[in-house]
């Protein structure tokens, strides 16, 4: 894909996102999953600073490849605990904290002359059993023992729904707007609702996102490896 090409998706997609949510508010994150830097570089060009992995090794290559640009790097992916020290080592944000094991090993790698690691707790909305997200009732005891870490910024929720048909998505994504102000009336700082990706994602804005993981609209379809 051309560089003026992933210019002018870049431009259609923020024009959705602004007819979706005029007030603003909205966090394009763009997913670069098999697409090489110079696609991330050109995108970068045109404004975009919040790039989305899902593999740590293929972010570890990029982030190396784009050093000498100002960019925010979210680690999108399931995370495995040996790759722990990777993402709090390297990454701004980790969307996808799932389970508890995984937070006394981000912390004790994160840098404390960085900034903490801003962390999304990752929600199974609708139960599926070959995705990774922790269920609903466990949302509050992750919740406090990220809270507790002080290399740890605890932000929000994500969440990836089933690909249901769309009144069952918007139901999910309004049922994560409920967690998201229960935990956000539990604990300061909360400010991040991210949900809804290429296929869905004006209908996530509508019912709360503030956070939007977006690949194949900007990028084009996955390369295949």
């Amino acid at each position: 894909m051309t560089a003026d090409t992933i210019a002018s998706h870049w431009n259609d997609v923020n024009a959705r996102i602004a007819r979706a949510a005029p007030r603003g508010g909205v966090t394009l994150v763009a997913v670069g999953k098999t697409h090489p830097p110079e696609a991330l570089r050109a995108l970068a060009t045109c404004g975009a600073r919040a790039f989305g992995e899902n593999y740590v090794q293929e972010a570890l290559a990029k982030q190396a490849a784009l050093a000498d640009l100002p960019l925010e790097w979210h680690a999108i992916g399931p995370l495995q605990s040996n790759k722990a020290r990777e993402v709090a080592r390297h990454f701004d944000w980790l969307q996808t904290l799932d389970r508890a094991r995984l937070i006394e090993p981000l912390a004790r790698h994160r840098d404390a002359a960085v900034a903490p690691l801003n962390v999304l707790i990752q929600v199974n909305v609708d139960d599926e059993t070959s995705k990774s997200g922790c269920a609903p009732d466990e949302i509050s005891q992750l919740a406090d023992l990220v809270a507790a870490e002080p290399a740890l910024r605890l932000r929000g929720l994500m969440a990836i729904p089933a690909p249901l048909d769309p009144d069952r998505r918007r139901a999910a994504f309004r049922r994560m707007r409920a967690l998201f102000e229960a935990l956000a009336a539990s604990h300061a700082g909360i400010d991040t609702l991210s949900m809804g990706m290429s296929d869905d994602f004006e209908p996530a804005i509508a019912e709360g996102a503030t956070m939007v993981r977006v690949g194949s609209a900007l990028f084009g379809a996955r390369r295949q490896g």
